[in-house]
């Protein structure tokens, strides 16, 4: 029984450290991406953008168009002009007009719906794989991506941010080059500081798309402390009054 137990033991310690592995090179090099629920124009901007230049492909299927504009303080009309590029119904949820099948057939499989990547992935992550594309002329698409190796999307936003030439490292023992860095063979339409704000502001809209109620439980938050100190404040002054008869 004792050797069972032993056998099990390492059994789970060497799964334990391949999931500490794998982690550790998920998050190594994620660069932090700054964004911030109370910044709503940031919001704002960042839904304009995700519409002009994700929604083509992917879905956030658990967001409605009209929950969208309560939270970032749009109008209707605002928001059927600059985000419902689909023509659709204000209390319509955000769908990509493309089909799965039409995903397979462009590139290789169907792109995922985002409703919850800010919370399976984390907003750093996000952040960093939106800079990380790189031109590959060995991949289906042209691009590829050093955080997360082998995508198959191309770079939505290449025109803002120009085009990246990866710059390879030394050889490791599998006979691979790593990509350390970029180099831009041809500027975008923005500069370095103003595609940092872009990828924040679409990084911020998809932490928010995550969970929209996190908007309001911030807010409600500060009431509640405030709530909680009153009543152990009445509750303090309540057994002071009860205590002070009793010998």
């Amino acid at each position: 029984m004792t050797k069972n137990f032993a056998s099990r033991a390492a059994v789970f310690a060497a799964g334990l450290l391949i999931s500490l592995t794998a982690l550790a090179s998920e998050t190594a090099g994620l660069q932090q991406s700054g964004a911030d629920l109370d910044d709503q124009a940031s919001l704002q901007r960042g839904a304009q953008l995700y519409m002009n230049y994700c929604s083509g492909c992917h879905s956030l299927q658990y967001l409605r168009y009209a929950r969208i504009g309560e939270d970032l303080g749009l109008t209707e009309d605002q928001v059927q002009a600059n985000l419902n590029l689909n023509g659709g119904k204000i209390g319509d949820h955000v769908i990509s007009p493309m089909t799965e099948a039409m995903g397979v057939a462009a590139f290789g499989k169907a792109p995922p719906d985002l409703s919850v990547i800010a919370r399976v992935r984390g907003s750093d992550w996000i952040y960093t794989y939106l800079k990380s594309f790189y031109l590959d002329e060995s991949r289906p698409v042209g691009w590829n991506n050093k955080l997360f190796a082998n995508a198959s999307m191309p770079n939505p936003l290449w025109e803002l941010q120009g085009l990246q030439q990866p710059v390879h490292g030394e050889k490791n023992a599998f006979g691979e080059t790593p990509v350390e860095g970029f180099t831009l063979s041809q500027p975008g339409s923005q500069d370095a500081a103003q595609f940092d704000q872009t990828v924040r502001d679409i990084t911020a809209f998809l932490e928010y798309a995550g969970e929209p109620a996190a908007l309001k439980r911030q807010s409600i938050g500060v009431w509640v402390i405030l709530f909680l100190a009153l009543f152990t404040f009445i509750a303090w002054l309540l057994k002071t009054e009860y205590w002070r008869d009793v010998h």
